[in-house]
C-alpha cells in the first residue's frame, strides 16, 4: 500500500468526536460530517490517529477527555490515554512501502474505519471496526466511554506482555 502522506479524518458518528493524532496533526474538534486534514512527511513511523470523546477544552486549548486523552490538550504531542481505538501508520517503510493498521490494543472507545482514498493498481481497500463493540466488553475492562485493554486495568506481565513470551489469558 503507498498511501499520499495526506490523511483527511472525517467524523461520520452522532456525536462529537476530538480527534487527535501523532507524531504529526495534533487534534480537533469534529462534529458529524466535519473532516480535519493533515500531511505527514514519508518515514513517519510509529504514528497514531485516534478519536477523544467527551471532551472539554477552554479558549487556550486546555482541558481533558473522558476517553483518549493526551495530557490534558487539545493539540497532542503523545499519545492518548486508554481506552481509544487506534489507526496506526508507517509511511515509507521496509521496501518503500506504508503499513497501516486498526488496533484494540489500548482498548476501545469509538467505531473506526481507515484505509486510501484511491486505491490504486494495489487494490487495497479500508479497514474497519465499525460496529461499537462496548456493549461486549466484560465488566471488569469497562469503564465510562468505553472498554480498556486488561494491560491498563490488570498491570503486570501476564497481561502487559512486555517481556518476552506470553501465554493465553482469560
Amino acid at each position: 500500500l503507498k498511501l499520499s502522506g495526506v490523511f483527511e479524518v472525517h467524523c461520520f458518528c452522532s456525536y462529537t468526536v476530538w480527534a487527535a493524532a501523532t507524531p504529526v496533526g495534533g487534534g480537533r474538534r469534529l462534529e458529524r460530517g466535519q473532516s480535519w486534514w493533515f500531511w505527514a512527511p514519508p518515514g513517519t513511523k510509529m504514528a497514531r490517529i485516534w478519536g477523544r470523546t467527551n471532551c472539554n477544552f477552554d479558549g487556550a486549548g486546555r482541558g481533558w477527555c473522558q476517553t483518549g486523552d493526551c495530557g490534558g490538550v487539545l493539540e497532542c504531542k503523545g499519545w492518548g490515554k486508554p481506552p481509544n481505538t487506534l489507526a496506526e501508520y508507517a509511511l515509507n517503510q521496509f521496501s518503500n512501502l506504508d503499513f497501516w493498521d486498526i488496533s484494540v490494543i489500548d482498548g476501545f472507545n469509538i467505531p473506526m474505519s481507515f484505509g486510501p482514498t484511491n486505491p490504486g493498481p494495489g487494490k487495497c481497500h479500508p479497514i474497519q471496526c465499525v460496529a461499537n463493540i462496548n456493549g461486549e466488553c466484560p465488566g471488569s475492562l469497562r469503564v465510562p466511554g468505553g472498554c480498556n485493554n486488561p494491560c491498563t486495568t490488570f498491570g503486570g506481565q501476564q497481561y502487559c506482555c512486555t517481556q518476552g513470551p506470553c501465554g493465553p489469558t482469560d
